[in-house]
């Protein structure tokens, strides 16, 4: 099975941004990156906005299909411990290799969902099977709002990954429990 010229592109447009940044996201950049000949990228997505737009429906497309898995394969958390757990690993996905790289690229296109509102749209968090994980936990341990504590420990968790991207070193498992415990009260 080949994977579609639009999504080889797609995928090296991650790669450049997480690499280069913003500044280095060019046509040029993308081609080189996909190993396809000088043009091509500008042949599929005409203008920055295409190429930065498919970039991001990418991502979460990806990120979607992980947190999914994530939720489906994994059995559903006993207790704090168990769940703490399964987030730390999700974190330590997310901090290397090429989670590390999908991450960097998804916090360069926040910041730039401020300035283009179509892509905040695509970046909007949605419903996925990890995150019902979380609700659910939450839920069957008697959290009034469960729904809106998931949203903010997840929140957290998300910034516990921006963070460490950025200082670098790695989430602790501890660090995850005293979040699942303050959700929790």
């Amino acid at each position: 099975m080949t994977t579609d010229r639009r999504t080889v592109l797609a995928d090296a447009a991650i790669d450049v941004l997480a690499d280069d940044g913003m500044r280095g996201l060019t046509h040029r950049a993308v081609d080189r990156a996909a190993d396809l000949p000088p043009g091509t990228t500008s042949a599929y997505f005409r203008t920055r906005q295409a190429l930065l737009t498919a970039l991001v429906r990418r991502l979460v497309a990806r990120d979607q299909a992980e947190l999914q898995r994530a939720g489906e394969e994994l059995p559903a958390p006993r207790d704090a411990d168990e769940l703490a757990a399964q987030i730390s690993a999700f974190v330590e996905q997310r901090l290397t290799g090429e989670g590390r790289q999908r991450s960097l690229a998804r916090y360069a296109c926040a910041l730039e969902s401020a300035r283009h509102p179509e892509l905040r749209e695509i970046l909007v968090p949605r419903e996925n099977a990890g995150r019902d994980t979380v609700r659910d936990f939450l839920a069957a341990q008697g959290v009034a709002d469960a729904e809106g504590r998931t949203l903010t420990l997840l929140a957290c968790v998300d910034g516990l990954v921006f963070d460490r991207l950025l200082g670098g070193g790695g989430v602790l498992e501890e660090e995850i429990r005293g979040l699942i415990g303050t959700a929790l009260r």
